[in-house]
């Protein structure tokens, strides 16, 4: 799938998890800790994506969230990809093919993923305000590059930088550390699933099931059968999808913030 596609499905992933927790679990998040969920969990699904890089001096190519700071994380995804190629080469048999990039790699994994999610969660419980204030930062800017794409691109990454920078100090002054932090690596980790279920649909595939092998590959591609895979880029993701996501998002969205009006008049109990 395509940048916007993933952030807006994991923008809708979130809204529509936390709708079924509500009913199922009775989770009631703050509207700040809503919001924060949403847009980090859009931004977590755009992350796996940073291994694919472009050209880091003229700023072209690479996948959406690649051009989040210009070239700067253009040169990230760079050395990301080169990890990622070096770790497919170090581990792969001799039955998984040969390859010249590292994109839909070990990013593309399910221990990557939840090792990003683990890991950022151990950091803002440990470290604090600088590293609560630091993640939303990165993923408030990664969120904006992906839900608004075209805007991004004509604006420029140092304004998506300011935008994003001011984003993180606001909400780190109304997220409750008690609770709010596990929200962070979590939210990064399902957005992070939620792109290899987006990419799973895909001819392509990815090899989520790393490091086990399956049928003597270490890196065997996992999808759907080529009769029900989506293009990339093509109408059923552009406006099929897409739409898809925006209307789960909207009612899941307006179920939670009607709801304590509902229940207050008592129309719900």
């Amino acid at each position: 799938m395509m940048g916007p596609s993933h952030a807006l499905s994991g923008a809708a992933a979130w809204l529509v998890g936390s709708a079924v927790a509500h009913e199922v679990a009775n989770y009631n998040p703050t509207p700040m800790t809503l919001a924060v969920g949403t847009v980090m969990c859009a931004g977590g699904a755009l992350l796996p994506d940073l291994d694919m890089s472009g050209r880091v001096t003229t700023n072209q190519g690479g996948a959406t969230v690649a051009h989040t700071f210009g070239r700067v994380s253009l040169f990230v995804a760079e050395v990301l990809e080169k990890i990622s190629l070096g770790i497919y080469d170090v581990t792969k048999t001799r039955k998984d093919p040969s390859r010249h990039n590292g994109h839909r790699t070990f990013t593309h994994t399910l221990p990557f993923n939840l090792l990003v999610g683990f890991g950022v969660f151990e950091l803002c419980t440990y470290f604090g305000k600088w590293a609560v204030i630091g993640t939303l930062f990165f993923t408030f800017a990664m969120a904006l590059r992906g839900l608004f794409d075209h805007w991004a691109e004509k604006a420029g990454w140092i304004l998506v930088t300011a935008v994003a920078a001011a984003g993180a100090f606001g909400a780190y002054e109304r997220l409750d550390a008690r609770g709010d932090y596990t929200v962070l690596g979590l939210a990064l980790g399902v957005g992070g699933l939620v792109h290899l279920i987006g990419d799973m649909v895909t001819p392509h595939g990815c090899p989520v099931l790393w490091p086990i092998p399956t049928g003597r590959q270490m890196w065997r591609n996992i999808g759907v059968p080529d009769a029900f895979a989506v293009q990339v880029g093509g109408k059923v993701e552009v406006y099929v999808l897409r739409t898809a996501f925006v209307a789960a998002s909207i009612l899941a969205g307006s179920w939670l913030a009607l709801y304590p009006v509902l229940q207050r008049y008592n129309v719900v109990p």
